[in-house]
């Protein structure tokens, strides 16, 4: 699920500059839409994710269960798909959106599949079906992580 080639999306925000208001509302919407479409027949927990990449353009992707839980697919393992298949190589923003009792962050292996293509500072937006709950940026959730740049790309 991604924006339509044409036209300009939101800006894809630059290190250390906060995320603008019309990209975090493209980004809630996606990932709202997206969690309509989770496939969460076993814990009926949807969830709905979305990415912006360096080029403005948002890209959802929801949760899919499967009997054999080990091979379900998270909802941010599959907009970071989205985006790598509409051309997009950098995650400006992340936006995970579920309903609990508290925010829903990504689990440890999405917060690393975000770091193979987004910097430290990285936005990532918690939210619900009311809006933004709470912001950090991917270091705040994955202090230290293990990036290209470790093994010499950057």
């Amino acid at each position: 699920m991604s924006t339509p080639a044409r036209g300009q999306g939101p800006a894809a925000p630059r290190a250390g500059v906060p995320l603008a208001e019309d990209a975090q509302r493209a980004l809630l919407q996606a990932a709202l839409a997206a969690r309509l479409k989770a496939y969460a027949p076993y814990s009926k927990f949807a969830v709905g994710a979305a990415v912006l990449d360096e080029h403005g353009r948002v890209h959802a992707g929801c949760n899919v269960e499967n009997a054999a839980y080990p091979q379900g697919l998270c909802a941010e393992a599959a907009a970071l798909a989205a985006m790598v298949l509409a051309g997009g190589r950098r995650a400006g923003a992340l936006l995970v959106c579920a309903e609990g009792p508290s925010p829903v962050t990504p689990c440890g292996g999405c917060r690393q599949k975000l770091r193979e293509f987004a910097a430290p500072d990285t936005p990532v937006l918690l939210a619900d079906g009311q809006g933004v709950r709470q912001r950090f940026t991917l270091d705040e959730l994955l202090p230290h992580g293990f990036g290209p740049e470790q093994l010499g790309r950057p």
